[in-house]
């Protein structure tokens, strides 16, 4: 019976992961496969709702741009007033 337990000790011992590039290529593809599965469950936006999105951006994107240029003339005017008294 010892002995029976020493050669199922030592076939476990025996039995190794497999080779480093066959857990690799196993990992790529379970990685495409799930991707693929999480892909399926996209809900894509429709055309009209891209198009609406992307003119919202478009015009935050210019009401920013116009308050910080705004600022910056404010505040150079400020700075510009403020060295005129010192001068």
């Amino acid at each position: 019976m010892a002995e029976k337990a020493e050669k199922t000790a030592k076939a476990v011992k025996k039995e190794k992961k497999p080779f480093f590039l066959v857990r690799f290529f196993r990992w790529i593809k379970k990685f495409f496969r799930d991707t693929y599965t999480e892909m399926k469950k996209v809900v894509w936006p429709s055309k009209k709702q891209v198009i609406n999105n992307t003119l919202v951006v478009i015009a935050v994107v210019i009401i920013c741009g116009l308050v910080i240029f705004g600022l910056d003339n404010l505040f150079g005017l400020i700075l510009r007033l403020i060295l005129r008294q010192g001068a």
